[in-house]
């Protein structure tokens, strides 16, 4: 059994979602927001280093944390490399409402599938039923990508500043970090 220092799931939930929130906001100091063909492999794995270090803090007592940071990166830069981008850190260019919801839920997808296989890799010989991780990751990800996009385009138009699109981005990695940090609580206990 891995010792986990949050008593509670809301606890855990809240502390993962603080951590995992607090790497995309570090990111955003060393990445720039941008569309697909701007933020590619080298932000991909600044990114991810940022978010993996963060979620180390919070998985420092698991016997593969290190794995963790090392994996979240490969997982970041080889969904780079194999076209799909940087999923967290792309705002698309579609003005469309509807195919913008569809194209967000479907890159989030496989992107979310991309890092949680990646993940997979670091918690395998620790965690039963890790497999179920990669379609965690998947899941939260094709969830908060259209919902995340949406508010970020309707803010953007509203405000006629990028900003919003940004602010959209932030809203899609609090839902995935509140998604997989309930399912993480329940691997780690």
């Amino acid at each position: 059994m891995l010792f986990v220092p949050a008593k509670t799931q809301f606890s855990f939930t809240l502390q993962w979602t603080v951590a995992t929130l607090s790497g995309f906001l570090v990111s955003l100091l060393l990445i720039e927001i941008g569309e697909k063909p701007d933020v590619g492999f080298l932000q991909a794995v600044i990114g991810g280093l940022a978010i993996a270090l963060a979620q180390s803090i919070i998985l420092r007592h698991t016997s593969f944390y290190f794995k963790w940071v090392l994996f979240t990166i490969l997982g970041w830069g080889a969904i780079a490399v194999l076209g799909i981008g940087a999923v967290g850190w792309i705002v698309p260019t579609t003005e469309s409402l509807p195919t913008r919801i569809l194209c967000e839920a479907f890159s989030g997808g496989i992107g979310g599938f991309g890092i949680g296989l990646a993940q997979w890799w670091a918690i395998y010989q620790s965690v039963r039923l890790a497999w179920r991780w990669i379609f965690i990751s998947a899941v939260s990800w094709a969830i908060a990508m259209p919902i995340g996009s949406a508010i970020g385009m309707i803010l953007s138009q509203l405000t006629q500043l990028f900003l919003g699109e940004v602010i959209g981005l932030a809203i899609a990695w609090l839902l995935v970090a509140i998604l997989t940090g309930m399912n993480a609580y329940k691997w780690l206990k």
